[in-house]
Order: C-alpha cells, then structure tokens, then sequence
C-alpha cells in the first residue's frame, strides 16, 4: 500500500533545546524516501522515528548552514554501514561543494553505497521519476540556499456512473485506460483528469518570488517560520520568515496543509505561531510541528 507522509525528525532553529532537535524531515512519497536537511542529531531522530537508512533514496539539502546539514556525514556512513541496496541521490548548492565533500569524508569509512552527487545551480527541474517531477528554486539567505518541490504527473480517475452508461466493466476498464479507447468509446468519455499532488519544502529564506513559486498550489507546505511576527525586523536580517508571513504565503498560493517548522530557542511556547498563522487568514489544516511527528498528506482532489 503506497504512503505519503512527512517525518519529522527534528524541528529546531539555529540552537537545538530540550524538546527541539536540530533540523531533519523524511519525506515517505510511495515507495521512496526522500531525507531533508539532515542537521545534527539526524541519525538518532531516525531511530526514534522507526526510520531506518534502507528507507532514503534521496537527500535534498537546503544550504550549508550547519544546523541543516552537519547530520549529513552520519546519514552518509549509516548508509554505507547499512548496505543499502540502491543507489542514494543528493542534491545541494553547487557553490557548496567544498562543504559536501568534507561532511561525505569527515572521517574514514568504507563506502558502499553509490552515491550519486547532482548539485543544484539554477531554477527549475531537476530529476523527473515515474512518481514525481523534482524541482528546485533559488532562495534568499545570507548563502545560497535553495527550496524543493515535488510534483506528481496528472493522472485519470475513472467516473463509475460513465463507465456504466457505457457499458464497460470488469477487464475492459483495464483495457480503455491501456488503450485509450474501446468500441467507440474515448478514454476522455469515462474519466476526468486527476491533478497530481505537490509538495514543497521551503527553508531559510527572506519573503521571495522562489518561496511562492515553490507553494504555488501546493497540497502539503512545509516552510520555516523561524520568528514571531513581532521580531520581523530580526527575520529580514538574518534571513528568516515570520509566522505571519509563511502563513499568508500558504492562504495567497493555495496550500492544503501547511507544515510550520525551524522555531527559534526564543519561544517556548509554539501555539503563538498557530495563533499568529491563523490571524494572517490561513484557514486550511495546519500543523506546528514536533519532533517525530508524522503528518500525512492530504487526500487527492
């Protein structure tokens, strides 16, 4: 049975706390894994979590700030140590390089896993699977940094009351999808078109046109919102989002579900940021998120 589910291993900012680990979210899409900004502590979380290194495909890293991607030496070698059995993919800031490599051979161990290195240096997409199209936008933050989304390719859903007035059933509903057509009768006749999912992953970043590309219609946002709206001074410093503003991104692209996460040490307390999302107008599910949460994506259209 496939599943669509969000992981999260860790939930902090800049500074771990007591019940904040640093950064890290496996993103279970079907039958594939992919890991987010594993920051320090990743490889903890995921035994925690029941999440196991035979679970990643693919790792997409943000940036290289440390608290989105010093996990990234652990993960790399409890692959190798776990043999895992395919390939593992990662994608990062091409002007980061220096930094990958040092955390992939931080210290001696025996590779074997192919990891396949695909660094990132423009807009647009990256790698298209039979599941999803992944994509990557520029962000705005003191180093390059850039965010993910994945996009589903549309499908058909079957109407059962055309299919009926038709007369089409048991093995000719498999036959007309393969074919497209049966004893006059469209494909298009039967079915209706079935938008694919999307999912974006939006890290540190200042309010830009890549963070709204990336949530444009998205059916699950998992997005920063590293400061209340009262310290929006500080978040365009230092390059961060508010509550506020990650919130009234989500409300004006559409989201269906938006994840708010990477919570400053300053704020204990995480219902304000649910309060202050909900006072900028979003109104659709919304979770503030804990360490080893599992928020499931929501149900196709």
């Amino acid at each position: 049975m496939s599943v669509r589910e969000l992981v999260v291993l860790g939930t902090a900012s800049q500074v771990p706390t007591r019940h904040r680990n640093h950064n890290g979210y496996l993103l279970r899409w079907d039958g594939e894994g992919i890991l987010f900004d594993p920051g320090e502590g990743t490889q903890r979380q995921m035994l925690r979590a029941g999440v196991a290194a035979h679970d990643i495909d693919r790792i997409c890293v943000t940036h290289f700030h440390g608290d989105h991607s010093l996990g990234l030496a652990g993960v790399i070698q409890r692959i190798n140590l776990d043999k895992v059995p395919h390939p593992v993919s990662a994608h990062y800031p091409r002007s980061g390089q220096r930094f990958f490599d040092r955390l992939r051979y931080a210290t001696a161990y025996r590779e074997t896993v192919a990891l396949l290195e695909a660094p990132v240096d423009t807009d647009g997409p990256l790698v298209r699977t039979p599941g999803y199209t992944l994509e990557a936008r520029r962000l705005s933050h003191p180093v390059e940094a850039y965010g993910y989304r994945l996009v589903e390719p549309e499908g058909r859903r079957m109407l059962p009351d055309r299919l009926a007035a038709h007369g089409i059933e048991g093995p000719d509903v498999g036959r007309i999808q393969r074919e497209g057509s049966l004893n006059g009768v469209t494909l298009e006749d039967v079915s209706e078109v079935r938008r694919g999912q999307r999912f974006a992953f939006v890290m540190d970043t200042r309010l830009c046109d890549g963070v709204y590309a990336l949530a444009e219609g998205c059916d699950m946002l998992v997005i920063e919102s590293t400061f209340l709206d009262e310290d929006e001074e500080l978040a365009v410093d230092f390059g961060h989002l508010t509550a506020g503003q990650a919130a009234r991104v989500a409300r004006e692209a559409g989201v269906r579900h938006l994840v708010l996460t990477h919570f400053s040490q300053r704020y204990p307390d995480p219902e304000e940021f649910e309060r202050q999302a909900r006072a900028a107008g979003y109104e659709a599910d919304l979770t503030v998120a804990r360490d080893l949460d599992r928020v499931p994506l929501p149900k196709r259209r």
